[in-house]
């Protein structure tokens, strides 16, 4: 029972450090993740103030965020993306390890670091981070730029290599008899586990969200995705490989599929709690004192992460026929280290290829490193973009069309279908958003624009493009759906046209509260037709039949934005 106290006290000291790391950074305008960092230290074991008891019991609950993020990035990262950056990834990612590691030995040999100890400090900071890395590229909503495909295609195959990695860094000791033998099993047990994944992709689990996506409960959705994300990276550990691989692999194969945005969707809130997690609990491990102790393995370390690898993979990424521009930002986005850099140290310290300075100096390297390369990401990438030397006219392509207007429509029933059948008639481009996984079916098969899921979800109003709309049409039949879905909608535009149907006063009056331009209510448009009908019959002259609708819609609360009647 006191186990269990304390358990739950450090819980609360972890999320209160990202509360209190998070809140700071945003007030000084930096990214949470450094908040995180700072806020883990300040409660870890070598600093004073509160401390958390076992680190080890948030070491497992990061690791969560690790899968959690990681199946999140394999669900908006897609084969097709992969496949466009397969060469510079496939054949440059290893090479940016081999050359880093050949970085390491020439600097160690000036400054008389064993040759063991050089290539331990080469293939750690040869491995950036791909969850700090996807979340900045997230973040900034450049995941599907070409150098975003680039730097995640790059990682990616980095994130492979680490499994080989953990394996061959062992053997740099006294060769055992075996060793070579541990290697190809590795190998042939990830070949063993990726093929069936093709078929996965295809068959199997389309057909099985389809069949929970049609009982249209949300809960048993978000258990059937964690399943699948969860229960794939546990069978990729159980091979030997790792956890982050599984579920990257696990999101991948639901991509392909029209279930991925709103799996993500659901995902979100969960997976950035994790992940804050996960980033206190390493700034936690880290030891000041040791850090100070070795500030000349720490600067040498740093200076090979943000220098070395800046130009090795500025020069891999021309190599492979990629844009001046291209090359740098990419360059840019790899100056760090992270989570699996702290697993090749972990594996080199227990094997005792390395000692507590060079573990230590590694944690500290991967913190500091991931803070220069915010700032980096942040100003040079934009110093990069703006320059005319490096501006190509894809960019400029690219720009003219994030800035075409459309409409949104969130919700595809009756009243949605007919709004979407006029804007088709006059070639008016629009996207849809659809929970109801018949719809969305027959509208990808009539080639027309449509995401899977709640309207209501900030992270499907953005797939849909409502920040640069020019007109969001709300048709969601629950209420609190279509609240929700006016208020994100306005956080992301506040100057777009907002249209949304409402069933009664008290309904249409909290859609206006929180932002609709005009409530439609049925019932209301229904008695002012037959209204209008009925004094045209009548023969009541049309300027004050006009006048009396006017009146009428007053009255039962409809404002509108007419020129005249409908």
């Amino acid at each position: 029972m006191v186990t269990d106290s304390l358990f739950f006290r450090d819980l609360a000291y972890v999320f209160l450090a990202a509360l209190a790391g998070g809140g700071v950074a945003w007030l000084l305008r930096q990214p949470l993740i450094v908040g995180y960092v700072v806020g883990g230290i300040l409660i870890g074991p070598f600093t004073p103030g509160p401390a958390v008891s076992d680190l080890h019991h948030f070491e497992l609950l990061a690791e969560i965020g690790v899968v959690l993020l990681m199946f999140s990035i394999g669900l908006e990262f897609s084969l097709d993306d992969l496949l466009r950056v397969k060469w510079v990834a496939l054949v440059g990612g290893p090479l940016g390890i081999v050359l880093s590691i050949g970085l390491s030995l020439i600097v160690g040999q000036f400054l008389g670091w064993n040759p063991l100890k050089a290539v331990v400090i080469g293939a750690v900071i040869s491995v950036a981070s791909t969850m700090v890395l996807a979340r900045l590229l997230l973040d900034r909503g450049e995941l599907h730029s070409q150098h975003g495909r680039v730097m995640i295609g790059i990682t990616l195959v980095e994130d492979l290599a680490v499994v080989v990695l953990t394996v061959l860094l062992p053997t740099l000791g006294p060769l055992e008899p075996g060793r070579l033998s541990q290697i190809g099993l590795a190998l042939l047990k990830s070949g063993l586990i990726l093929v069936p994944f093709a078929y996965l992709a295809n068959k199997v689990v389309p057909m099985l969200l389809m069949r929970v996506a049609k009982t249209q409960n949300q809960e048993l959705f978000l258990l059937v995705a964690l399943g699948l994300g969860l229960g794939t990276a546990a069978l990729t550990q159980a091979a030997g490989l790792s956890l982050a691989l599984g579920a990257f692999l696990a999101g991948l194969i639901i991509s392909g599929s029209v279930y991925a945005h709103e799996t993500v969707a659901r995902l979100l809130s969960l997976r950035d709690a994790f992940v804050a997690l996960f980033f206190v609990t390493i700034g936690a491990l880290i030891d000041p004192r040791i850090v100070f102790q070795n500030w000349q393995l720490l600067a040498m370390m740093i200076g090979l992460v943000v220098a070395g690898k800046f130009l090795i993979w500025t020069g891999v990424v021309r190599l492979f026929g990629y844009p001046l521009r291209t090359a740098f930002l990419v360059a840019l986005g790899l100056t760090q280290i992270g989570e699996f850099s702290f697993v090749l140290v972990e594996v080199s310290r227990s094997t005792g290829l390395i000692e507590n300075d060079v573990y230590s100096a590694a944690l500290a390297t991967s913190l500091i490193t991931i803070l220069l390369n915010i700032q980096l990401i942040r100003y040079c990438s934009h110093w990069i973009g703006t320059r005319g030397v490096l501006h190509t006219p894809a960019d400029e392509a690219t720009i003219a069309a994030e800035k075409s207007n459309h409409a949104v429509i969130c919700g595809f029933g009756r009243v949605g279908s007919a709004v979407g059948e006029a804007l088709n008639t006059f070639e008016i481009p629009f996207t849809v958003i659809e929970r109801d996984p018949d719809i969305v079916t027959a509208l990808h098969k009539r080639g027309m624009p449509c995401l899977y899921g709640d309207g209501a979800h900030r992270q499907l109003l953005i797939e849909a493009g409502a920040e640069r709309a020019a007109l969001v049409i709300v048709a969601l039949p629950e209420i609190e759906s279509a609240r929700l879905a006016v208020r994100n909608i306005r956080v992301l535009n506040p100057a777009v046209p907002v249209l949304a149907r409402a069933h009664g006063r008290v309904e249409a009056g909290d859609l206006r509260k929180v932002g609709a331009s005009e409530v439609i209510q049925p019932e209301v448009e229904a008695s002012a037709t037959l209204i209008r009908h009925a004094l045209y019959v009548l023969g009541l002259p049309p300027e004050q039949a006009l006048a009396y609708l006017e009146r009428f819609r007053s009255s039962r609360g409809e404002t509108s934005l007419r020129t005249g009647p409908l």
